[in-house]
């Protein structure tokens, strides 16, 4: 352990004279990368240098053992036994933070929510999700930008994709991917009925130009007059685009900004997105790692979480966890299930590398 630690403050410090180099400091982009390595070992580091110090401390102690009277052995001793029982619970900080994370963890997301099984009330249940995500989104200071909407005559959306832009937001919002179920009486049923609802939410890292290279060749641009709910016209302009990545068969489209090049970049903003989680699986497949898709086909037997508002209920079946159906749902209490699917895929992972 002691030797692995010593290198990795070793290259922590390289790191650290590299961001004074002038030949970076002139470099943004390199400057940036090194800036960002830099900043996400700096945890790993204090704790790895507490954890040699303590060693060292331990060992000197010991050494001057043998020439200290009755008095001086005694604290030594003390110092001796406070530094070994620090160091089990220092080990198991260190192990956990060395488990290598996820590369997409700094990104921002381009998430999307698409109405499942259930007509109208899963429209209606995709809105409250997105509203969801937005107050969360909102808690935390992160920025929520519509990319594309298509609303439901009965409220909510039959699909709707955003961007959510902060610290560390694929690191979070990852562990919302899946088919999330909702029952309860919709508004529009007289009878008093509970109904079985579903939307499905996609949660993909928003790839840069470096991530995925597309080819102009391979795209397929339709502009057309952006629509309202049932049809009804917005505009006369074709301000509205839709893209199609050949070799993939991969479609987006846009109609949601003021302008035909702005709702193009949104375009392209979805495109690499969508493209880049497509050579992420294609990568994993290759490794023969198992990867569950993050949608599945929406049906009711398909769920990471189901929201039971009769009972004020919220269970996600990945870790069986609980909580009320406002709490979740309003994103009051959301963070409390995110925290605890993140310490399981901790525990599991540090679990794998023992």
């Amino acid at each position: 352990m002691r030797d692995k630690l010593e290198k990795l403050i070793a290259a922590y410090e390289e790191l650290e004279k590299k961001m004074v180099d002038p030949a970076v400091v002139s470099d943004p982009k390199e400057y940036a990368r090194i800036a960002k390595e830099h900043a996400s070992q700096a945890e790993l580091v204090e704790k790895a240098r507490e954890y040699v110090q303590a060693l060292d401390d331990i060992e000197a102690a010991k050494e001057m053992l043998h020439e200290a009277d009755a008095e001086e052995k005694e604290m030594l001793q003390e110092d001796i036994s406070a530094n070994e029982e620090k160091l089990p619970a220092l080990e198991d900080e260190i192990k956990v933070m060395l488990i290598p994370g996820d590369p997409n963890d700094e990104k921002d997301t381009i998430v999307e929510i698409r109405a499942g099984v259930g007509g109208d009330e899963a429209a209606i249940f995709a809105g409250d999700l997105f509203n969801m995500y937005e107050r969360f989104a909102s808690s935390r200071k992160w920025k929520v930008e519509v990319l594309s909407s298509s609303p439901s005559e009965a409220g909510g959306f039959k699909t709707i994709e955003f961007k959510v832009s902060g610290d560390k937001v694929y690191s979070v919002m990852k562990y919302e991917s899946g088919v999330h179920r909702v029952q309860r009486v919709p508004k529009t049923e007289s009878q008093g009925r509970i109904q079985t609802s579903t939307a499905t939410v996609a949660v993909l890292p928003e790839a840069d130009d470096i991530d995925i290279q597309i080819n102009q060749e391979d795209l397929r641009i339709d502009t057309y007059c952006a629509s309202g709910p049932g049809g009804q016209g917005v505009n006369t302009t074709y301000s509205a685009v839709r893209i199609t990545h050949l070799p993939t068969n991969t479609v987006v489209q846009s109609q949601d900004q003021r302008s035909q090049i702005q709702n193009r970049e949104v375009c392209m903003q979805m495109l690499r997105a969508r493209l880049y989680e497509m050579e992420l699986e294609r990568q994993q497949a290759e490794q023969g790692a198992a990867r569950l898709s993050q949608i599945g086909h929406g049906n009711r037997s398909e769920k990471i979480r189901t929201y039971n508002q009769p009972q004020d209920r919220v269970t996600d079946h990945r870790i069986g966890f609980n909580g009320t159906y406002n709490g979740v749902l309003l994103g009051d209490t959301l963070p409390s299930v995110i925290d605890a699917l993140a310490a399981a895929e901790r525990a599991e992972k540090l679990a794998q590398a023992v």
